[in-house]
């Protein structure tokens, strides 16, 4: 009995250094890529954002990145609505307090294709250490090689996460009695992986 669990041991061990060796780095590029939001104002109105300073890879040993390990973290500093007072407020701890919480991050635990070129990506993110897992749509816009010889793989995601539930509390209402600030956050995510030499 001994004998045969050593030998189980021994073979997932090799499985496990076959899928190292096998594995590919993707790392973002940043000058192709974005992590935009969209949140609701006076209820009647939507305003818009970016981060601009973020970095990430995908870990994958498949073609079509089936079970990817995806790994991203975002400045939280580098947030950008086109109005300083407003980023201003941002960064305050009425929502996201950099000083104490300069980054969030997110890390995937499953990756999985849909149909055809859909697949569900479910992961944790992370916000003034506050921690919820969180889904995305992502359309994968497939693999290709640009022209300096370098090979390109596009996605697109999309979610929604509840501002709420990550300390990002700040609110006021208008007169009817709407929230100034939804709590509903819409996220879109374009990403170019560029896979590491």
């Amino acid at each position: 009995m001994k004998k045969v669990f050593s030998l189980l041991l021994i073979a997932l061990s090799l499985i496990s250094v076959s899928l190292a060796q096998t594995a590919k780095t993707w790392n973002v590029d940043k000058m192709h890529s974005s992590i935009k939001f969209a949140v609701s104002h006076l209820v009647i109105s939507e305003v818009d954002g970016s981060f601009k300073i973020f970095d990430g890879n995908i870990l994958t040993a498949n073609e079509d990145f089936t079970d990817a390990k995806i790994n991203f973290t975002v400045d939280v500093n580098s947030i950008n609505t086109d109005n300083n007072s407003r980023d201003g407020h941002l960064k305050s701890n009425d929502f996201f307090n950099v000083e104490k919480f300069p980054s969030m991050t997110f890390v995937s635990s499953s990756f999985k294709k849909k149909t055809g070129s859909t697949y569900e990506l479910i992961g944790d993110l992370t916000i003034r250490d506050i921690t919820k897992k969180v889904t995305f749509a992502v359309k994968y816009g497939g693999t290709t090689k640009d022209p300096y010889g370098n090979t390109k793989a596009g996605f697109k995601a999309t979610g929604t996460i509840n501002r709420l539930q990550y300390g990002l509390k700040w609110n006021t209402l208008t007169e009817a009695g709407g929230a100034i600030v939804g709590s509903k956050i819409d996220l879109t995510i374009n990403l170019e992986m560029a896979l590491a030499k």
